[in-house]
């Protein structure tokens, strides 16, 4: 339906998709179907709007911006195009703006040139986005910075798992586990250790160190494809979220005394680091560029065939 006060001289437009008053719709715009655009909205010619997505009372859509399917925007969010605008100046290719399926955008938030708004994630109202955004992730303020994750979603909600006292915890996540260090301690201190085989299920090849982490900011977001990957907080504490392609669960490494197994194809995510945060991992393998996988999309696109059989 097209209300009658409307200008939408597009003809790419799929069907049982509603546009409301005063809003236009230039030719070049792709709008998919079971879209409902509001009332005095405004979409250019190089846009595209996947199926279901909603856009409230003044939002407008400029070239170089795409929306997934299932994408909300609230009333009066702004998009943007170009870093440096300059009024009767044009660049030559304006910034590419990506919002991925089922994102949530909040009233009035504001997202700058060529961001990517993950898969799910939830932009706060009145949010500054300058950056790209990781699938799942509530991002509030001005910037925007993550103040956490999305856990309701299908198949299976986030879990939050706190570590054991003692021995092996399957996380049920892509074989992801929490193993219990040996520990012992007397009148000159603490000493906790791990043997191969035992409390380290791998022969490390490598090492690196996380720290002086600035408590707001995201580390990891990706996976490896042959990696396994053992992390200890050594110090302070920070928040690990697994994720293998179907079942999702955050846990928090918040001694020494406890390290975190993550196999190959699970995604990893660290975030709510405290400002004394020591995080320690022991890799399998030397460091190979082409073993990380940075794009999520394509992670679970690799994930696909095994959550198939599984189902």
């Amino acid at each position: 339906m097209i209300h009658e006060t409307a200008d939408v001289q597009s003809t790419n437009i799929g069907d049982r998709t509603t546009v409301w008053q005063s809003s236009v719709v230039l030719p070049g715009a792709t709008i998919g179907s079971d879209v409902n655009i509001n009332s005095h909205c405004f979409v250019e010619n190089d846009v595209v709007v996947g199926d279901r997505c909603t856009l409230k009372f003044g939002v407008a859509l400029w070239d170089g911006i795409t929306l997934g399917n299932d994408v909300f925007v609230g009333p009066n969010a702004t998009f943007t195009n170009d870093a440096f605008p300059r009024s009767k100046q044009q660049p030559d290719e304006f910034a590419r703006t990506m919002i991925h399926d089922g994102a949530s955008i909040g009233a009035g938030a504001v997202i700058l040139p060529g961001v990517t708004v993950g898969t799910s994630a939830m932009i706060g109202a009145g949010a500054v986005v300058t950056r790209d955004v990781p699938p799942f992730a509530i991002v509030k303020g001005s910037p925007a910075r993550i103040t956490g994750y999305v856990g309701n979603y299908a198949p299976a909600p986030l879990e939050r798992i706190n570590p054991p006292a003692d021995g092996v915890v399957d996380l049920g996540v892509g074989g992801a586990s929490i193993r219990r260090t040996v520990s012992a301690a007397d009148l000159r201190g603490r000493l906790t250790a791990g043997e191969v085989d035992k409390e380290l299920p791998f022969v490390a090849e490598r090492y690196f160190v996380v720290y002086d982490v600035p408590s707001r900011e995201t580390r990891g977001e990706h996976a490896h494809r042959e990696c396994h990957q053992f992390l200890v907080c050594v110090r302070g504490s920070c928040a690990v979220i697994l994720d293998d392609g179907k079942t999702r669960v955050e846990v928090e490494l918040d001694r020494p005394t406890t390290g975190l197994h993550i196999p190959p194809m699970v995604w990893g995510t660290q975030y709510r680091h405290t400002p004394d945060a020591v995080l320690v991992v022991l890799a399998s393998d030397k460091y190979s560029a082409e073993d990380y996988i940075r794009d999520y999309g394509e992670f679970m696109s690799l994930c696909s065939p095994s959550i198939d059989k599984a189902a």
